[in-house]
């Protein structure tokens, strides 16, 4: 192809806002004519190379939104250190359809069970999915919603929060809130009931909620709410950490999201569990 043709044509992709195939047209031009490709493969080459492209920038922008204090997917949590697991219901949350169903998940166990790990991994499935996800501390959350109510800002930032398609809460139980600091968090997870999934790591059965928002009466009204419907996930193995500190080392695995595996539909949620008398991860 002539180069004012190339010009034009970059020009064009352009305008299209096909930037990542404008880029790369005449490696794709050269690769088209080596292999002898037809004008209809070569344009589904074209397509996919931006559709590709698309997709990872998306999933980049979901991710660094979300703010997972660490990258941990799916595909660096060893499963046979927690045989215990469900792993065809874990497994069919990483397809995310408990989203626009509008379920939730809640990880319950001790510290080190892998319980922010597997939450993290749903996350990055969600993102994957362009699923707006946010991930915090409950004790960061509440900090936030405190500081928003002194500087008049409250109702701005629980809406924030309400929009998010998924909305992951680590650590509930870690440290205890003020009064007020509960009866926050109480109406974010209020105003996003039946609105969007929320997924909850904690190291408290249900039974002792009320550890945490003191009131019987609003931490009954707040299970009953997030219960609803949702997969309950009793981590009651021993230490995933120091299982895998035990195992001897293989190399070092970075943590980046990839591909998923696909995966059959979930199943009904477990009974809950009663106390738990560690921290969570």
């Amino acid at each position: 192809m002539r180069p004012g043709v190339v010009v034009a044509l970059q020009a064009n992709l352009k305008a299209l806002n096909l930037a990542n195939v404008a880029r790369n047209v005449e490696v794709l031009l050269r690769q088209a004519k080596e292999g002898g490709m037809g004008c209809e493969e070569f344009l589904l080459e074209l397509t996919e190379a931006e559709l590709q492209a698309r997709a990872e920038s998306r999933l980049h922008r979901r991710i660094k939104e979300s703010k997972f204090g660490l990258l941990k997917p799916v595909e660096t949590f060893d499963f046979e250190a927690v045989p215990e697991l469900d792993i065809r219901l874990f497994r069919s949350l990483l397809e995310a359809s408990y989203i626009p169903e509008r379920r939730n998940v809640i990880f319950l166990g001790r510290s080190g069970t892998g319980k922010t790990h597997m939450a993290t991994a749903l996350g990055i499935e969600a993102c994957r999915r362009n699923y707006r996800t946010r991930f915090v501390t409950c004790y960061g959350l509440v900090n936030e919603l405190v500081e928003a109510r002194q500087e008049r800002t409250l109702q701005r930032l629980i809406q924030k929060y309400v929009r998010y398609d998924l909305l992951i809460l680590d650590e509930l139980g870690y440290i205890p809130f003020s009064k007020e600091g509960s009866e926050l968090l109480f109406q974010v997870l209020a105003e996003r009931h039946e609105k969007g999934s929320v997924i909850i790591t904690t190291n408290l059965g249900f039974a002792d909620w009320t550890q945490v928002f003191g009131d019987p009466t609003m931490t009954a009204a707040l299970l009953d709410r997030l219960t609803h419907k949702a997969h309950i996930i009793q981590c009651s193995w021993q230490s995933y950490r120091l299982k895998q500190s035990l195992r001897p080392q293989r190399g070092r695995r970075i943590e980046k999201p990839t591909e998923p595996s696909g995966t059959a539909m979930g199943e009904r949620a477990e009974e809950a569990p009663s106390g738990e008398d560690s921290m969570g991860p």
